[in-house]
C-alpha cells in the first residue's frame, strides 16, 4: 500500500479520478508560502492510500496541470514522483534518481522548497 498527498489545485480543470480506488485518510486546506506565480496561496490536500500505484502514477501524469505541479506517493520500499507527462519511480535511498526527479521539477519552475518529497 502506497501513501501520498494530492493537491487538488494541481489537477487540470475537469479531472475526475474514479478508475483507481483511493482510501482517503485526511482532507485539509492550508495556506502556503513560497508558491510560484502559477500556484494559489491556499491548497486543498487529500491524504490517501492506494494499492495500484503504477496505474495511479500513469493517470496522474495525464491530469496534472502545468506548469509547476507534481504529485508523489510511496511505500516502505519505493517512491513515485509524478509530473505532467512524466513518472519517476525509484527505490528509497536512490539519491541519483531523486536528484534526477528534482532536476526535472526545477525545469518546470517548481519552487525549490516544494521539491521535498519523502526520501
Amino acid at each position: 500500500m502506497y501513501d501520498g498527498v494530492l493537491i487538488l489545485e494541481s489537477l487540470k480543470v475537469g479531472t475526475v479520478l474514479d478508475e483507481i480506488p483511493l482510501t482517503v485518510t485526511k482532507v485539509s486546506r492550508v495556506g502556503v508560502e513560497g508558491t510560484s506565480a502559477d500556484q494559489p496561496v491556499v491548497w486543498s490536500l487529500v491524504e490517501f492510500a492506494v494499492e495500484r500505484g503504477e496505474e495511479l502514477a500513469e493517470v496522474l501524469a495525464g491530469v496534472l496541470d502545468a506548469p509547476g505541479w507534481y504529485a508523489d506517493f510511496h511505500d516502505e520500499h519505493e517512491i513515485f514522483v509524478i509530473f505532467p507527462g512524466r513518472v519517476f519511480r525509484y527505490r528509497r535511498g536512490d539519491d541519483a534518481a531523486r536528484a534526477e526527479a528534482k532536476e526535472f521539477g526545477r525545469g518546470l519552475a517548481i519552487p525549490e522548497a516544494q521539491l521535498d518529497w519523502t526520501r
